[in-house]
């Protein structure tokens, strides 16, 4: 769906907006850290005899951000939908870059799911589940609502995560 010509001359105007946390986030307990210490320990050792010490620093690294992206709260911030855009914390992104979007769920809660033309490639939202017709309304607007069907690397990540404790 392009955008009306008349949008593109018209001043930005707010349409809807919301203060949610920026990511999803789920508190873990210790028998999945000790899990997941454990799988990375044997998968260290592995590449420690195959390649040396640098891919070891690699996944210490790797468990290190995941502990902290687990263990720190997510701030709370501020999301606009306009006629231009949406905004996100004041980062424009112009509906010129999105494609689609999609409402997902994770960590008990409610995604908006945008697909864009520029890195990283998806703007995953966290909305509130009462403002979900709202949002719709609005976006169907601008963009079409299509769910991407899940990739290979998506259903491997799935069935791994199921298998980790706390994730089923």
């Amino acid at each position: 769906m392009e955008v009306a010509q008349s949008t593109l001359k018209e001043p930005e105007k707010e349409l809807f907006s919301w203060v949610a946390p920026a990511r999803p986030f789920k508190k873990r307990n210790r028998e999945f850290y000790i899990t997941l210490l454990a799988i990375a320990a044997v998968v260290g050792i592995v590449l420690f005899l195959v390649e040396g010490f640098m891919p070891v620093l690699l996944i210490i690294s790797l468990i290190f951000l995941f502990y902290i992206m687990n263990t720190v709260p997510p701030e709370n911030v501020e999301y606009k939908i306009t006629n231009k855009g949406i905004n996100v914390a004041g980062n424009k992104t112009d509906w010129s870059l999105i494609n689609r979007y999609w409402f997902a769920r994770r960590f008990d809660s409610e995604l908006l799911v945008m697909e864009t033309q520029s890195l990283p490639g998806r703007l995953e939202i966290v909305i509130e589940p009462n403002d979900k017709e709202k949002i719709q309304k609005e976006l169907s607007a601008f963009i079409i609502e299509e769910k991407v069907s899940p990739s290979y690397l998506d259903k491997a990540t799935d069935w791994f995560a199921g298998k980790l404790p706390g994730n089923k």
